[in-house]
Order: C-alpha cells, then sequence, then structure tokens
C-alpha cells in the first residue's frame, strides 16, 4: 500500500535493531522517514533503506522533550521503539521505556499525530523485573496520552543483529559449555521482519484503534529448545549446564559489568522466571500476527539465514545426512 503523498512519519529508536527493519518497511510504502534518534552522525546506515532524501535521522533524545517535539513536528503519524535490555548510565528503565514513552506520546498528541508505540509481552506493572514494570508504565502513559494509541507487544525478537540468538551462538563458538538458565521458561520468538510488517501495517491505519496488539511467531518453545536449535544451526556440540535461580542471580550480580555477549544482568534474570507467549486473550480477540493476515516466521527457517557466520567454516559448512 502506497502512503498518501508527502505522509511524514517521525520514528523514535529508529536506528536500533527493531529500527533499521521498520524503516525498511515503511520505506517501501512511500513514506517520509524522519528518524529521531541521539547521535544522527551514527545513523546513515538508514538512509540507503530508501530512495534519496525519503529518510532524515535528526538528533532528538527521549530524555530532553524540546528535541522530541522538534522531531515530531508536522509528522502524521509517531512511532516509539525506544527501548533498552539493561541500564547504563541515565539510560535507565525508566527514562527510557517510561517518562520517555510519556513525553513521545505529549508530543505526539500536541500535534494531532496518531501513536504506535512498542512494548512487550510480559509488561506487568506488578512485576519484580524493572523492565517489565517500566514497560507498563510507558504503556498506561501513553493510553492516558490517547486512548486511540495503538501498543504492541512482541514476545523475543530475533533476526540478523538481534542480542538473543547472536549472543547464543557467540558463547557457544568461545565456551565448552554453555550455562542454561530458565530451560523451562516458555517463549514464542517473533522474526523481526514479521513485527515491521505489523508496525507498517498500523502505521497505514489498518489496526484497531486503542487495541493492544501481541506478537509472536508459529511456535512456543522452551529457552532449552531454542538453544539447542541455536546449537544445531551452529554446528556446535556443548553441554547445557541448567543454572538455579538463586546461582543464577549471584552470577548476575558480577556480570553485569561483563562486555558484550557475557553480560547479564539480575533483572534479565528474573525476565527468565516467566513465560514469555501470546495470551489466550489476544488470540481469541484476534490481536496477533495471524488477525493480521501475517503469517509468521519460525525461528527455525530463519535463523540459518544469518547464524552461518558462527560456524566452524561459516556458509561453506556442509549439513550431515
Amino acid at each position: 500500500m502506497a502512503a498518501p503523498i508527502d505522509t511524514l512519519v517521525t520514528v523514535y529508536g529508529g536506528s536500533g535493531f527493531l529500527g533499521r527493519h521498520v524503516i525498511r518497511a515503511l520505506a517501501k510504502r512511500d513514506y517520509r522517514i524522519r528518524v529521531g534518534v541521539r547521535r544522527p552522525e551514527l545513523a546513515g546506515h538508514l538512509q540507503p533503506l530508501g530512495r534519496v532524501g525519503q529518510i532524515m535521522p535528526v538528533q532528538a533524545n527521549i530524555r530532553y522533550p524540546d528535541s522530541v517535539r522538534a522531531a515530531a513536528r508536522g509528522a502524521s503519524i509517531v512511532v516509539n521503539l525506544c527501548g533498552i535490555l539493561a541500564q547504563s548510565g541515565a539510560q535507565s528503565f525508566d527514562a527510557v521505556q517510561n517518562k520517555g514513552a510519556a513525553t513521545v506520546a505529549k508530543a505526539a498528541t500536541d500535534i494531532g499525530a496518531r501513536i504506535v508505540h512498542v512494548s512487550a509481552i510480559g509488561a506487568d506493572e506488578d512485576s519484580k523485573s524493572r523492565y517489565a514494570r517500566t514497560k507498563a508504565a510507558g504503556e498506561k502513559a501513553v493510553r492516558a496520552a490517547d486512548r486511540n494509541a495503538i501498543i504492541m507487544r512482541p514476545s523475543v525478537v530475533f533476526g540478523p543483529e538481534d542480542q538473543f540468538t547472536n549472543r547464543f551462538a557467540a558463547l557457544a563458538r568461545l565456551l565448552p559449555a554453555l550455562p542454561l538458565i530458565g530451560g523451562d521458561t516458555k517463549m514464542q520468538p517473533v522474526y523481526v521482519g514479521d513485527v515491521a510488517t505489523a508496525v507498517a501495517d498500523a502505521v497505514d491505519g489498518k489496526l484497531k484503534a486503542g487495541s493492544t496488539y501481541e506478537l509472536g511467531g508459529p511456535e512456543v518453545m522452551t529457552m532449552r529448545e531454542i538453544v539447542k536449535l541455536i546449537l544445531a544451526i551452529t554446528g556446535r556440540n556443548r553441554l547445557l549446564v541448567p543454572l538455579p535461580f538463586a546461582l543464577a542471580n549471584l552470577k548476575a550480580m558480577v556480570l553485569q559489568f561483563a562486555p558484550g555477549d557475557f553480560k547479564l544482568t539480575p533483572d534479565q534474570v528474573e525476565l527468565l522466571k516467566s513465560d514469555n507467549v501470546v495470551s489466550d486473550k489476544a488470540k481469541l480477540a484476534g490481536l496477533t500476527l495471524e488477525g493480521l493476515g501475517i503469517q509468521p516466521d519460525s525461528l527455525e527457517a530463519i535463523a540459518p539465514s544469518y547464524l552461518w557466520r558462527f560456524r566452524k567454516t561459516g556458509q561453506f559448512a556442509q549439513k550431515r545426512a
């Protein structure tokens, strides 16, 4: 569906993992896209996703309302993708996912723009996880600003640039055994391209105003099943060592300061105690990918297309019969 001529969409958090796929999906539908990011000079990878002049990164920090308002000016639709998996300095869960969401929602309502807000399955104001509590608080702030806003809650999102499947594949390349936390916890991994399509449909106005959609993949898998699949795809034979949550918490107290793929926070351990799947309520109401007419892609079908780089011989590895 082509966008009405000259329709401007402002996307906050558009330079991240999900953001680049949302930008690509919107560009294909002929929207003009303004991308609000903290460091526009580091967002040059977005512009080739569209035509010359179609995508314009601008400076916007959701902790500073004036910059958010400036980025929203003239937009017909505002999309908020801002979220973090771990806190760092001023980038706290509350600042980004609660107060930041409120700031974006107010900027949108001040100019009469429609709002599409991406949250997460598991958002719960009563959760012991700060991540989940602030996601719920952000949803509440968006609803308070605009009752017609569309909220999307994806399960764990996978894709070429994710910090989920790539992390396990990287650790399997380095370690002889992998610690398994929450091995029986259920998840519904959803492909980033399917989430981006759903967001673009929301921008098109195809979704029910004021609704909350839950986005999950075609299969519910345990954490153990997911890790085993990643090992099979990358051709790594690794021992899985189950870690009780109490021991995992102690480990996270240290690893929260670790760099890169070794980083693990107590809040992430807390999240792994709860299942992360689409609710029966959302299924019955048709507020899912299938309800939108989107056939979700499975982890098994998509992951080999980018995890091949973690095999011993990369793309030249041959599967044994």
